[in-house]
């Protein structure tokens, strides 16, 4: 069987709604692990009775006074917790429909990660992957039988066929998420760290497959995005856009590019190159909106007290990604530029740049737009970016 993996922080009534349909409609086979991240709202005292007459039910918790967020706790979960060899990323705010489990266990293979089909209120833009249907966002206002009713009778785009993608509620064999260390604590607490290790899987040539025939109902968000303890339905909470800036610079620097995924949300990956960039005339914002693009800049900024104060947002060692004007430049390709000449095409092109110089495909110099690129080697990183302790990635953090 499975095991359910389920950081939570004062999100008590989704979990009891969640737990309440797991056991309905799966059986109390299936085993369900949660970490109570530092509740407030008797998270914790629920978790320690139901482990007293829930032998398939395990907890733990963060006693604070920080949260440590479902980057820490996720696999916290999986490598202390969990008994099974199928894990799953599950949320507070997912109801499992019945017959789900039994699809999980017979698609999972060795390499193979099965993601569900979501079927959501629209409180996000639609998309070929899951099925907008309003079935509310609160657990006191869901009708169950209302929704298992529409569900057993909706006809779903290619239902009994499977397509490519991966996102949350997702499934695999535990020693797949073991072998690439699991997430990375780059983006701890939260937001991309689905898409690192999304990236990752691929990389390790992992299969993704949606089932189109086994759903779950999803509130979508409770856990901070939407948090009813920090905001409304539908707006974003203040905790939830500040970490996202982070994580999404974060990503930046690791990959080289925003997050990529095809239609269907399978992940797609440029290639990883030593870039530098050498800028003239660059003030600090233009150093904030440039250096998440490189490996190394080197600018004739100002920078020291930024580099201070950014240092506290990322892993990455800001003291070697960031270099005065004069600084010598080992990257293997170089692109030198006037940063007051920066349009926003220009930083269009900066944010392409992976997949320009992969066309260009040759050692040389060329110029395009405002740029001045010289590739001394065509090298690509990706695939180093596979497991959380491979040196070349290493070497880059504190």
């Amino acid at each position: 069987m499975i095991s359910l993996i389920q950081p939570s922080r004062n999100n008590l009534k989704y979990l009891k709604w969640s737990y309440d349909s797991v056991r309905k409609n799966a059986g109390p086979e299936v085993e369900v692990c949660v970490a109570d991240d530092f509740s407030n709202d008797g998270t914790w005292e629920w978790c320690q009775e139901l482990m007293k007459v829930d032998p398939n039910f395990k907890a733990i918790r963060n006693e604070g006074p920080t949260r440590l967020g479902h980057t820490i706790l996720y696999d916290r979960l999986i490598n202390e917790v969990a008994t099974k060899d199928i894990v799953g990323i599950w949320h507070a705010d997912m109801y499992m429909t019945p017959g789900t489990v039994e699809k999980i266990v017979a698609a999972v293979k060795p390499g193979v990660v099965v993601s569900l089909t979501r079927i959501e209120p629209p409180l996000h833009p639609p998309g070929p992957e899951k099925v907008l249907m309003d079935f509310k966002t609160e657990p006191e206002d869901f009708n169950e039988a209302e929704f298992l009713k529409w569900y057993e009778g909706y006809e779903f785009t290619a239902r009994g066929k499977v397509t490519e993608g991966i996102f949350a509620p997702w499934f695999l064999l535990k020693e797949d998420f073991q072998v690439i260390e699991g997430h990375d604590p780059l983006y701890a607490p939260q937001s991309k760290e689905d898409s690192d290790i999304f990236n990752r899987f691929l990389l390790n040539d992992y299969s993704f497959i949606q089932l189109w025939d086994a759903a779950i109902y999803h509130m979508t968000c409770r856990g901070s995005r939407f948090n009813p303890t920090l905001t409304e339905v539908g707006k974003n909470s203040s905790e939830w856009e500040a970490q996202n800036i982070r994580s999404t610079r974060n990503f930046i620097r690791k990959w080289g590019h925003f997050v990529k995924h095809d239609a269907l949300m399978k992940p797609i990956v440029p290639p990883k190159y030593d870039i530098a960039f050498r800028v003239t005339n660059c003030d600090l914002q233009a150093l904030q909106a440039l250096e998440p693009w490189c490996s190394t800049i080197s600018s004739d900024a100002s920078y020291a007290d930024w580099v201070e104060v950014e240092q506290k947002n990322t892993k990455f060692n800001m003291f070697k990604r960031v270099k005065p004007w004069n600084a010598a430049l080992e990257n293997e390709i170089v692109v030198e530029f006037d940063a007051s000449k920066l349009t926003q095409q220009s930083f269009g092109l900066i944010q392409q740049l992976p997949e320009i110089i992969e066309e260009s495909g040759e050692v040389g110099e060329f110029e395009l737009d405002i740029f001045k690129i010289k590739i001394k080697a065509l090298n690509t990183y990706e695939q180093n970016l596979i497991s959380n302790s491979d040196t070349y990635y290493t070497n880059q953090l504190l």
